[in-house]
């Protein structure tokens, strides 16, 4: 069995997946632990609560729903302008 991983290497990897952005397999891949362990502490961490994957889930979809928007706007924008002009 290995060795008990530090509460402060947990607390950096969860900070990172919760603030950062950064997927649970790519936080435990760079501190060197295994992922099943990391999601094992999200789940304990999420009972109650919304879970972290699904926050930044929810989070990088609703970026790509803003790109979206804001492409939408300009072709509606310049759709409005060339009706104008003429």
């Amino acid at each position: 069995m290995s060795e008990p991983i530090a509460k402060e290497i947990k607390d950096q990897i969860i900070y990172r997946i919760k603030h950062e952005g950064v997927s649970g397999a790519q936080a435990a891949k760079d501190a060197g632990v295994g992922a099943k362990a990391v999601y094992g502490w999200l789940a304990r961490e999420a009972l109650g609560s919304v879970s972290i994957l699904e926050l930044n889930r929810l989070k990088r979809e609703n970026e790509g729903l803003c790109k979206i928007i804001g492409k939408l706007s300009l072709e509606i924008d310049k759709i409005k302008r060339g009706k104008l002009s003429r």
